[in-house]
C-alpha cells in the first residue's frame, strides 16, 4: 500500500529507525532478561518483591477471595497434587473453564511442575474441544462439572473445578478431588529441571480469518511477557502497584487476559477482582464496591462502559484511574465519546499477539504527546519493520505496510505445523504479523486493518476498518462489519452488516449513500445486510470469516 498522504516526510529519518536496515527499534531503553537458563515463569513471578494484600477476589463474593501469603502456597499444592496424580513433565494439561480465582492457581501450578498448559474457551463446541484435545494431546483437564462426561469421552481425565473459593466450606463431593489437589503438601524432590527455552504453553489462535493453530510459548516467552509488557507498563505511571486494582473480565483463557490476570500483575501485588462473565450491571457495582482504579478492555466493554457513565453521570467510576483496550481494532469515535464522558480516567490502547506473547506496543499519554488512536510506541527489547505488499521490501515511517516484529516474546512455532511456522517466522526470528499498519514519525504504531481482510476491488485495496469507522459514526447504527463478497466483475466488493438502533427505520440505500459521500468511489458499500448482532470473539474481534459463510449461504 502507499504512502498515507502526499505529505512530504522530513528527509532526517528519526532517530529510532534504521533507512539501511528498515528496522524501527523501540525508543524504551533496553531491559536485561535473567541470565539463568534454569528458569522457570512461576518462579520468577513469585521472586518479585511487593507489598501486596489480597491477590484474587471474587466480584459476587468478597469472602471469597486469595491473598498473597496463601497464593504461593497454593500454586505449590497444585503442583505437589497433580505430581502425585502422575502428571510429568511436558505432559498436556487443558483448562477449560470461565474466568475464576482458581484458573491462575491451577495455570500456574500446571506450569510450575513443568507440565504444559492449553486453554479454551469453556463455550467451545464438542468437535472444537476434540480437535483440540487431539491436536495437543492433552491428557487432564480441569473443567466445569458439566463438562467432566464429555472430556472422559475423549479419554481425557477430567477434574471439575468449583466456582467460588472458600476454605471453610466443606467440600461437595464432585469438586472433593480438586480440594484434595489445592490441599497437598509440597513434598516432591527434587522437582523436575526446568529451562527458560521449555515450552509452558500451547495457546491456539482465535482464528479469526483462518483454522485455529497452536501456538508454542516457552517460559522464556512469559518471562519476557512479564517484563516487557505488564511490569514495563506499570512502571511508567505513578500509581502505587500494589494499591492498583484490576477488574478482570477479559478471559484468562485468552492470551490478554492470561497475561494480565494470570500471571503479570501477581509479580507487581496489585489486587484482581475477578469476573466470571461480562454482564453491565455487575460491571458497575463491581467498579463501585471495590473501587477498581484499573479496567483492562476489548471494544464492546468500552463502548458498554461509557453508556453506563453517561447514565450515572461518572458518579460511580470516581476510583477509575485508567482503561485500556486490545485484542481488537477501535474506532477514534468510540475513543472520543469514552474520552468525552469520562475525562479524568487515562486511556491507552496497546498492540500484541498470541504469537508475540501479547507483546507489541503499548500507548502511554502524556501532556506534550496524547495520541489516543494509536496503539502506542514498541515495548522494550521489540523490533518492527513495515514491509510492502507488493514488493517485499521494507518501507519508512509515514509508510503502510505489513509489521514484521522480533523480540524475546516471539512463540517458538505452531504446533506440528513446520510449513505455518516457516511461513509466520523467518530465517532471521522476524514474525510475519499480517497486519497492515504504520509508524508516524514520533514513533507511534498505528494498526490500519488485517491483511487477510483486504478486500480487492478491481485491483485497489480497502480496509474493512476505514468503511467500519465511517459507518459507525451514523447516528442510527449500533454496531457495524465489513466484510468481502465474491464478485464475477470486480473480483470482490465491501458488503455492510449493519446493527441498527431501536427504532431506527434506516435503509439500505441511506447506508449506501452515507457512505459514498465520505470515501473514494472505489471503497464504496455494494450491498447492506440488516442483522441483530455482529459475531465476535470472546477478545471482541469481528469473525469476519462467519461474515462470509452468511454471505456465500445466501448467494
Amino acid at each position: 500500500m502507499a504512502a498515507l498522504s502526499n505529505k512530504t516526510l522530513d528527509t532526517q529519518f528519526p532517530h529510532w529507525y534504521s533507512p539501511e536496515t528498515g528496522i524501527c527499534h523501540s525508543t524504551n531503553r533496553p531491559i536485561t532478561f535473567p541470565s539463568d537458563p534454569f528458569l522457570d515463569v512461576v518462579s520468577f513471578i513469585f521472586s518479585k518483591q511487593h507489598n501486596g494484600v489480597s491477590a484474587l477476589v471474587d466480584s459476587s463474593s468478597g469472602s471469597s477471595s486469595i491473598s498473597y501469603s496463601e497464593l504461593h502456597r497454593l500454586v505449590k499444592s497444585m503442583a505437589s497434587g497433580l505430581h502425585s496424580m502422575g502428571v510429568s513433565k511436558n505432559d498436556v494439561v487443558l483448562l477449560l473453564l470461565p474466568n475464576s480465582v482458581y484458573f491462575p492457581v491451577i495455570l500456574l501450578g500446571v506450569v510450575y511442575l513443568g507440565a504444559i498448559v492449553t486453554t479454551m474457551n469453556p463455550l467451545s463446541t464438542v468437535t472444537e474441544v476434540k480437535k483440540q484435545v487431539a491436536d495437543s494431546k492433552a491428557c487432564l483437564a480441569f473443567t466445569l462439572p458439566e463438562k467432566v462426561e464429555l472430556l472422559r469421552a475423549f479419554r481425557v481425565g477430567a477434574i471439575a473445578v468449583p466456582e467460588n473459593f472458600n476454605s471453610s466450606q466443606k467440600p461437595m463431593s464432585s469438586f472433593r478431588e480438586f480440594y484434595k489437589l489445592v490441599s497437598c503438601e509440597f513434598d516432591f524432590a527434587p522437582r523436575p529441571l526446568i529451562r527458560q527455552q521449555d515450552t509452558a504453553a500451547i495457546m491456539y489462535s482465535s482464528g479469526t480469518t483462518g483454522a485455529s493453530k497452536g501456538v508454542v510459548l516457552t517460559h522464556g516467552n512469559f518471562i519476557a511477557m512479564v517484563d516487557l509488557f505488564v511490569r514495563f507498563e506499570a512502571s511508567q505511571y505513578e500509581y502505587p502497584r500494589s494499591e492498583n486494582v484490576y477488574l478482570a473480565v477479559l478471559p484468562m483463557f485468552h492470551i490478554y487476559g492470561l497475561a494480565l490476570f494470570v500471571m503479570g500483575l501477581l509479580s507487581l501485588g496489585s489486587t484482581i477482582v475477578v469476573m466470571r462473565k461480562f454482564d453491565v450491571n455487575d460491571m458497575v457495582k463491581t467498579i463501585e464496591t471495590y473501587k477498581v482504579t484499573h479496567f483492562p478492555v476489548v471494544p464492546p466493554m468500552l463502548i458498554a462502559l461509557t453508556k453506563c457513565a453517561k447514565v450515572v453521570g461518572g458518579k460511580g467510576f470516581r476510583s477509575l484511574k485508567q482503561v485500556s483496550s486490545g485484542a481488537a481494532p477501535i474506532s477514534g469515535k468510540i475513543i472520543e465519546d469514552f474520552l468525552h464522558t469520562l475525562p479524568h480516567v487515562d486511556f491507552i490502547q496497546g498492540y500484541g499477539m498470541t504469537e508475540s506473547t501479547a507483546v507489541g506496543t503499548r500507548g502511554f499519554n502524556t501532556k506534550k504527546c496524547r495520541k489516543f488512536s494509536s496503539v502506542g510506541l514498541l515495548g522494550p527489547n521489540m523490533e518492527a519493520k513495515v514491509m510492502d505488499l507488493n514488493t517485499g521490501s521494507f518501507l519508512p515511517p509515514g509508510s503502510c505496510g505489513e509489521l514484521w516484529l522480533r523480540g524475546p516474546a516471539v512463540m517458538k512455532g505452531y504446533l506440528n505445523n513446520a510449513v505455518a511456522t516457516m511461513s509466520a517466522i523467518d530465517k532471521d526470528g522476524w514474525l510475519r504479523t499480517g497486519d497492515i499498519v504504520y509508524f508516524d514519525q514520533d514513533g507511534y504504531l498505528h494498526v490500519v486493518d488485517r491483511l487477510k481482510e483486504i478486500i480487492k476491488y478491481k485491483g485497489y485495496q480497502i480496509a474493512p476498518a476505514d468503511l467500519e469507522a465511517v459507518l459507525a459514526s451514523h447516528p442510527e447504527i449500533r454496531d457495524v462489519a465489513v466484510a468481502a463478497a465474491e464478485d464475477a466483475d470486480s473480483g470482490e466488493v465491501p458488503v455492510a452488516f449493519v446493527v441498527r438502533k431501536h427504532g431506527s427505520s434506516l435503509s439500505q440505500e441511506a447506508v449506501m449513500d452515507y457512505v459514498a459521500r465520505q470515501v473514494a468511489p472505489y471503497k464504496k458499500i455494494r450491498k447492506v445486510v440488516f442483522t441483530h448482532s455482529i459475531p465476535k470473539s470472546a477478545a471482541g474481534k469481528i469473525l469476519r470469516r462467519e461474515l462470509q459463510k452468511s454471505l456465500n449461504s445466501k448467494l
